[in-house]
């Protein structure tokens, strides 16, 4: 199934992200997610990430007309980014060539 963005709409807190869900057998139906805007800021998810969160939603609920992005699913990609972030992290400190204690003696005279 495929899930084409239509749209969207704001009711105070809610931004509701309005899907096309087109079946194999090219049938189509319209299917609305929602997301509270205080919970993305406080799990620093950008607004600009959300409409492709709401549709990978999306594909693990194929059959839904409705869904919320819910607190814990917030919470579950937060907690994704920052694990990748760390491993990123770390894969750079470990490229670091180590301080030689011949620092500076390619110039040196003496």
């Amino acid at each position: 199934m495929e899930f084409v963005l239509t749209g969207f709409r704001q009711d105070t807190n809610i931004r509701r992200y309005r899907f096309e869900a087109i079946a194999a057998d090219r049938t189509r139906k319209e299917v609305i997610v929602g997301a509270d805007l205080g919970l993305i800021r406080k799990y620093k998810i950008p607004l600009q990430e959300l409409p492709l969160l709401c549709r990978r939603l999306l594909e693990g609920h194929a059959e839904a007309t409705a869904l919320m992005f819910t607190e814990t699913d917030m919470l579950g990609y937060a907690n994704d980014r920052a694990a990748a972030a760390h491993a990123a992290e770390q894969k750079r400190r470990a490229h670091r060539a180590p301080t030689s204690s011949r620092v500076g003696q390619a110039w040196r005279t003496r």
